[in-house]
């Protein structure tokens, strides 16, 4: 039997639309209310009581499909993987929850908010395959795509805009502190 999944967040990226946007420092070491980006997302993971395993750069790791390959090899004992780049510091504990939850129905789980949609995506184990052998930028698109063909992938709604709302560029930045400030 394998273990519970694992949420992989993805911090292996250059960060480079947010540096070429102002940004001083990498994204996911800009802070955001006396926090890093990265440290946020962190806590919402710790915060849900689900394992996570944070991949970052190594030589030779190219684009977020490599990232993704790396996260899945190193925790080949889940029982699945949800999928979430490292620069979504709004996202819920509960959101977090939900999606892995939602492992229970469908082999793959996509999030929405507002007909967009958001991260994490959730993978369970029948997937180690092609996510492993994954490279380059696509991120596991054509697996979703794949699944989706024969009915294998839920799409769930939620209530959360932490789950689209990255920060690639300083004024991404500036808008998540304001939305943080507002939901005190």
């Amino acid at each position: 039997m394998r273990d519970k999944p694992v949420v992989l967040i993805l911090a292996a990226g250059k960060g480079e639309r947010f540096t070429a946007s102002g940004g001083g420092e990498h994204k996911l070491a800009a802070r955001l209310a006396g926090t890093s980006v990265l440290d946020h997302v962190i806590q919402a993971v710790a915060s849900s009581g689900l394992a996570m395993h944070v991949v970052r750069h190594s030589p030779g790791q190219g684009g977020m499909g490599d990232s993704i390959a790396a996260g899945v090899r190193e925790t080949a004992h889940a029982a699945g993987w949800l999928i979430l780049p490292g620069d979504l510091p709004l996202i819920r504990p509960t959101s977090l929850q939900h999606v892995s939850a939602g492992m229970m129905v469908k082999t793959i789980v996509v999030p929405h908010y507002r007909q967009q949609q958001g991260h994490p995506v959730a993978f369970r184990y029948d997937c180690f395959d092609a996510l492993s052998a994954l490279t380059g930028d696509e991120g596991a698109r054509a697996v979703v795509k794949a699944y989706r063909q024969s009915d294998q992938v839920l799409d769930l709604v939620l209530d959360d805009p932490g789950i689209v709302t990255d920060v690639d560029t300083v004024e991404d930045l500036v808008a998540a502190e304001k939305a943080m400030a507002q939901h005190k």
